[in-house]
């Protein structure tokens, strides 16, 4: 660790101990906690989430497993009332504390976010798509087209009416935007498709379209064999939360039922995510019908860890392996 960074946790910790003493005095050991800080005493554990605190219930969640604490506390400055949300999915929901001045304040569970509506006009662009060889898909207030998971395309609302815009992630549609300058429009989306097509569908050397969005590609081969886990029908859902970027691991969700026509939501994630189980456990919050909760993963990625979060859940989730 480099001296800026043992500095920085140093403060972190410091500054946890300040808070944790102004509601619950008494004497805690300081422990390392990864973007963050934390203390333990006598099998209760609180957790300061410092990087992205968004995304840290269930490393927290993790970490006190490992510590054998037997309660969590988990103080943030930000995303106190979705963290809180996602807690209490647990048969044993940890504290969620919001940062109030130099005190802590318990947070409230913020209501799942309603997703933004998709103008009427951005909405026709969907028979484009098809035609082209893309999946439209409406998503955060935009219609993106897909090609085996992966967005080659988007919709949406301008000034002057449905912006589009080709390629790849922000600087591969920059890219096509100065390029393709003047070109009709489904010629341009045609070429893109079929290049990820192509490079995503290839049995030949890893390609950088093989390994982007890998979690999506994943729920597009379950939409169309949803047998593979045991369900009946499946289709994409939107996260609650948008995806910053195409390098950072985001599960995919996709909801549907069984073959005994029972509500099921599935979620597919590649890697090792810390997170999975809070952030599928808030979809299966969001889908609002009771539904079985399914974790899909590749064999070498379906941790313990992963099993022992799932089972905290009030409901436990299944999870359940498939070869990416």
């Amino acid at each position: 660790m480099s001296l800026d960074a043992e500095r920085r946790a140093a403060l972190l910790g410091a500054k946890l101990g300040a808070l944790v003493a102004s509601v619950a005095p008494g004497d805690r050991r300081p422990a390392t906690f990864p973007g963050g800080a934390a203390l333990v005493d006598d099998g209760e554990a609180w957790v300061l989430l410092d990087a992205k605190p968004a995304r840290g219930l269930g490393p927290a969640l993790a970490w006190c497993r490992a510590a054998r604490a037997e309660r969590l506390h988990v103080v943030t400055e930000s995303a106190a009332g979705s963290l809180a949300r996602r807690a209490s999915q647990f048969a044993e929901p940890p504290t969620v504390w919001r940062i109030e001045g130099r005190s802590l304040v318990p947070a409230e569970p913020e209501p799942v976010p309603l997703a933004p509506p998709i103008a009427h006009d951005v909405a026709a662009w969907a028979d484009a798509f098809r035609a082209a060889g893309a999946e439209p898909l409406a998503e955060h207030g935009r219609l993106i087209g897909e090609v085996d998971g992966l967005e080659v395309a988007r919709v949406s609302s301008g000034p002057d009416g449905p912006v589009l815009e080709i390629g790849v992630g922000r600087f591969d549609r920059e890219a096509h935007a100065l390029v393709s300058s003047g070109r009709p429009t489904n010629e341009t989306l045609a070429e893109v498709v079929e290049l990820v097509r192509r490079q995503r569908r290839s049995e030949g050397a890893a390609h950088p379209l093989r390994r982007l969005a890998r979690e999506r590609w994943m729920r597009r081969r379950l939409v169309e064999h949803p047998e593979l886990v045991g369900a009946e029908l499946l289709a994409p859902v939107p996260s609650l939360v948008e995806q910053p970027d195409l390098d950072t691991a985001w599960p995919a969700v996709a909801a549907g039922t069984d073959e005994w026509g029972r509500p099921l939501v599935v979620a597919c994630s590649v890697g090792i995510d810390l997170d999975l189980v809070p952030f599928a456990a808030d979809a299966r919050l969001a889908d609002d019908r009771g539904a079985e909760l399914v974790l899909v993963l590749p064999p070498r990625d379906a941790h313990p860890v992963t099993h022992d979060l799932a089972a905290l859940l009030t409901v436990p989730a299944r999870v359940a392996t498939l070869r990416s």
